[in-house]
């Protein structure tokens, strides 16, 4: 065999080294692959699906339901290694599992590096061990605007607040493309203008971010309530200036600008630190998991409400085998098909009185079916199931009165101790959910009329609860307001 001149192989060795990527699809450097797999989080599979799935899990499908109307736009997620904060991370996944986004912006911190503005990954997809995950061309499209985006190779490398989240989302969505943006020291108001600008009905933008570092476990907990009620109360100036409050601090200063402007409502989800879970109590990190929501500020007209209230009495009708003639006018149930609003996923309580006493009251804090579902359901339950009273009978049903209770998303009240929570109720307006354990109950803003000392009504909710009249003054209840617009029948 003839032997070649050594131009020609390092012709042909430089040919291979050219067209090798070609030939495997997209190339290799187009690829970010994981940096922190088998640290952070497992590199096995399996193993990081199934550790996902626990963590998936443990989140409480009623407390989920109970904050999540509508489609979920914005999330803040945790970032630190999984056995630290994948119970959190986990909660704010479930409100998401199964939803389809096309989309997915994530914003983290930058912790490696240090550089001003956001640098954005020029990859043409992100790997972890669930698979890899196109880039939106909206990544591209904020590297264009060159005073705020760039890309910073370290940055790409090192840094783990969008990876770790990752994971999750893949596993709860499945299919979407990404936005990976990792923010420097930047222009707030700017970046987040550019960021709102990239945002429609199918995009969902996490934030990733711990709170509080390395404070003894009492002290960690004050802190991180005091800065989850900031961010809860949309109190951008006071989280601004709070020291060590959030290691994402910046990106969830831009969160809360874009949730401003778009009207979208926090949810706090669940919050926990290492304390609680793998670590030493005298330094923790804090966690929590918080949604957006959009505002349902729309209020059910009175048309609407009659709508409702006709459908309560329908359900009662067919139920005992009467005519189904509605009361208070002829409006029944028409144009149901057509009204957004009374399709929507809202909680309600059904209230029946009957000679001005109550004759029945059921009702759900979780919006898990359209209201108009949710009224027919808890009026059947109202008038047949309230273990207080006999089932309603055809000969009151003429004379029953039927009130139909609209809910908002109830929210969390944050206090320190019993005066402090006198002090931030507000009676006449607010509903009360109170939780202890498996203890739980909850008072309509309409008790009021009966209990309008907010000590008799604290007291009575708690010996509902089942627990001792004077629990609340303890200062260690889980309580959440509520407001709502009800309606009634008119004779």
């Amino acid at each position: 065999m003839q032997k070649q001149p050594l131009y020609v192989k390092t012709i042909l060795l430089l040919c291979l080294f050219f067209i090798q990527p070609l030939n495997a699809g997209m190339p290799q450097k187009s690829i970010r692959p994981p940096s922190y797999q088998g640290r952070f989080y497992p590199a096995d599979r399996s193993e990081l699906v199934r550790t996902i799935q626990d963590w998936v899990r443990q989140a409480d499908p009623e407390v989920l339901a109970a904050q999540k109307n509508g489609k979920v736009k914005a999330l803040i997620m945790p970032h630190a290694g999984y056995i630290y904060s994948g119970l959190t991370a986990g909660h704010g996944a479930a409100m998401v599992q199964g939803e389809s986004y096309a989309k997915v912006i994530i914003m983290g911190p930058d912790h490696r590096v240090g550089f001003s503005g956001c640098s954005v990954s020029r990859a043409a997809a992100w790997q972890t061990p669930l698979g890899k995950t196109p880039l939106h061309a909206h990544a591209q499209h904020l590297l264009g605007i060159k005073k705020l985006f760039h890309t910073d190779m370290n940055s790409e490398r090192l840094e783990h607040s969008l990876e770790v989240v990752l994971p999750f989302i893949q596993a709860c969505l499945g299919h979407f493309t990404l936005v990976p943006v990792v923010v420097g020291q930047c222009d707030i108001p700017k970046t987040a203008r550019a960021i709102n600008e990239i945002l429609d009905p199918d995009t969902l933008l996490v934030v990733s971010s711990d709170l509080s570092h390395f404070l003894p476990y009492d002290e960690a907990v004050r802190k991180d309530k005091a800065t989850i009620n900031m961010i809860l109360n949309g109190d951008s100036n006071a989280f601004r200036k709070s020291p060590n409050a959030a290691c994402g601090k910046i990106p969830v200063l831009m969160l809360m600008e874009i949730a401003q402007k778009r009207k979208w409502q926090p949810r706090l989800i669940h919050y926990t630190n290492s304390g609680d879970t793998a670590g030493d109590r005298s330094r923790v990190v804090g966690y929590c998991a918080i949604a957006y929501l959009k505002d349902e500020g729309d209020r059910f007209s009175q048309a609407q409400g009659k709508i409702l209230v006709n459908c309560a009495r329908q359900a009662l009708a067919e139920k005992l085998g009467m005519p189904t003639a509605m009361k208070g006018g002829d409006a029944g149930t028409r144009g149901i098909e057509d009204d957004d609003l009374l399709s929507q996923h809202r909680a309600v309580f059904v209230t029946l009185y009957l000679n001005g006493r109550l004759r029945g009251c059921i009702g759900s804090l979780n919006a898990v079916e359209p209201v108009m579902d949710n009224v027919r359901r808890h009026a059947l339950n109202a008038a047949f199931r309230d273990p207080r009273f006999p089932a309603l009978r055809k000969e009151e049903f003429q004379q029953v009165t039927i009130e139909v209770s609209i809910l908002t998303p109830p929210k969390v009240l944050e206090y320190t101790d019993a005066e402090d929570l006198i002090s931030k109720l507000q009676p006449g307006r607010d509903g009360l959910i109170i939780q202890k354990g498996h203890y739980r109950a909850t008072y309509l803003p309409q008790v009021w009329e009966q209990l309008p000392d907010p000590e008799a009504f604290l007291s009575s909710l708690c010996r509902k609860a089942g627990m001792p009249v004077n629990e609340w003054k303890k200062g260690d209840l889980d309580i959440r307001t509520y407001q709502v617009q009800y309606f009634e029948e008119v004779h």
